[in-house]
């Protein structure tokens, strides 16, 4: 199981998109306080679509409540511009393992103190000198795709379903002039 660890965001646009990003990819998305918003938002509904109420999440007061009712689930990946190995680097493919993925704020990151203790799980995705991060939403999704790329992306679908609201998987095939 994939986990989205958000460390106090502040942008419900953000949270928003990476709600239905954990959506479209089974994720469960972790909201440590203080958020800078409240989830009833018309920014996270926006940004969410039609998917909000599909997306499986917790709330919790502050770090130390996450990590205590969390820090023996899984393994703890940290993605922070401080990070001195690539994303890729590491090895994401038992779908078995719960993976906690933990980003930080928008304006300042993770604290030093959460990542002090797990340096050789600490990661930076490569970019050029002129930008100091990417947005966290994209970032959220790179990663968890990254993830889900190693998995050979379980169970999650590869042609658009025929279903009613959908056009299906023969949608262009079918197309006539």
């Amino acid at each position: 199981m994939i986990n989205i660890v958000l460390f106090e965001p502040e942008i419900p646009g953000n949270t928003g998109n990476i709600m239905r990003t954990c959506v479209a990819t089974n994720s469960v998305l972790h909201l440590i306080k203080p958020l800078g918003f409240s989830l009833d938002e018309k920014y996270i509904k926006r940004s969410g679509v039609n998917y909000i109420d599909k997306c499986e999440y917790h709330v919790y007061e502050n770090w130390d409540d996450f990590y205590n009712q969390n820090k023996d689930k899984g393994e703890f990946y940290f993605l922070t511009r401080y990070g001195h190995q690539p994303h890729t680097s590491f090895d994401y493919s038992d779908s078995s393992k719960n993976l906690f993925f933990v980003f930080g704020k928008e304006s300042t990151g993770i604290p030093r103190s959460i990542l002090k203790p797990h340096l050789d799980h600490c990661m930076r995705m490569p970019m050029t000198a002129n930008v100091r991060a990417l947005n966290l939403s994209n970032t959220v999704a790179i990663m968890v795709y990254e993830a889900l790329r190693q998995q050979d992306y379980n169970d999650l679908l590869r042609d658009e379903p025929t279903v009613k609201e959908h056009k299906g998987p023969h949608f262009i095939e079918d197309y006539e002039e």
